[in-house]
């Protein structure tokens, strides 16, 4: 690693949404580097490692956890962690999640942590107490995490209460990237609505309270790039949300595909890439690094472009 890990900074009481707004303002991006470190799929470097036992599997996916950080780092602004390859690890697994969170705090980035937690009472104050929720210790282990929201406003309502009291986010799933999506989100409501219209009112409602100085909420959404018209839908419906778009690349979505999304500012919607570039190696043979950075610049000058600031 090229970077020196040193004692990680509690991250400041700034609500979640300005940090993001002065993120993407310093470094001209809107790119979060989507981490999902699969231990068959690893740089031959690390491969060997996937098969001599969780610890060695999860000490690989953490060295390359931090390597993409020091390639991709100058062109994103955040890093979106995929919790599920992480925990599939067991203990070793979480402990490399770990690492590799500090890692990128250390790396001056914005740390999201993917694990579409959502549930009630007790549980769901559990969850946000293990991500985003300061303690006497120290800061939220995360800047901003994925929800899920279909057990209604209470299984919300933990992580909510850490936006208020910590400065963190949370990205509401509203309209998701997958093909099966249709099954629940597009089911019509009495009134002709689809489901996700309905979800993305609550998520605005939750987010009126947590406008930040830039005009954009910490109650951010999750729209998939691979719809559309759903993402210029999504920005009426909710216009100070920060939209978390993934679907470009790997899935197919483009940069031009999202360009609706911005219209309430330059920072009003990430874009996770995640295969397309931390497996690039795989496509052009190069090595596991240059072909990241090589790709994270490429997409990173594409969706700013798109963006139109």
């Amino acid at each position: 690693m090229e970077q020196e890990l040193a004692a990680v900074p509690q991250t400041a009481v700034v609500p979640f949404a300005d940090r993001v707004a002065e993120a993407v303002e310093r470094k001209r991006s809107q790119l979060v580097l989507g981490v999902d470190p699969r231990p068959e799929l690893l740089p031959l470097e690390l491969r060997a490692a996937a098969h001599a036992g969780r610890a060695a599997a999860a000490e690989a996916c953490a060295r390359f956890s931090c390597g993409l950080v020091d390639a991709a780092g100058p062109y994103v602004v955040g890093v979106k962690l995929q919790l599920a390859f992480f925990e599939a690890l067991g203990a070793d697994g979480l402990a490399a999640f770990e690492e590799a969170c500090a890692y990128a705090r250390a790396a001056g980035l914005l740390v999201i942590a993917d694990g579409k937690r959502g549930d009630i009472g007790s549980t769901a104050r559990a969850y946000a107490d293990a991500y985003v929720q300061a303690t006497e210790a120290g800061g939220p282990r995360v800047d901003a995490i994925t929800v899920n929201p279909y057990l209604g406003s209470d299984s919300l309502e933990p992580f909510l209460a850490a936006a208020r009291r910590s400065g963190t986010g949370l990205f509401v799933l509203v309209k998701t990237s997958n093909g099966g999506s249709a099954d629940v989100q597009e089911l019509t409501l009495s009134d002709g609505r689809p489901v996700w219209h309905q979800v993305a009112e609550l998520v605005a409602d939750w987010g009126e309270e947590l406008v930040g100085e830039h005009g954009l909420s910490s109650v951010g959404a999750v729209v998939g790039a691979t719809y559309p018209r759903a993402v210029g839908e999504a920005r009426r419906l909710m216009p100070q949300a920060i939209l978390l778009l993934p679907g470009i690349g790997a899935q197919g979505a483009t940069p031009a595909d999202v360009a609706r999304a911005f219209t309430s500012g330059p920072a009003s919607a990430l874009v996770p890439v995640s295969r397309s570039v931390i497996y690039a190696f795989r496509v052009d043979g190069a090595d596991w690094r240059t072909a990241a950075a090589a790709e994270a610049a490429r997409l990173k000058r594409e969706v700013w472009t798109a963006s139109g600031w």
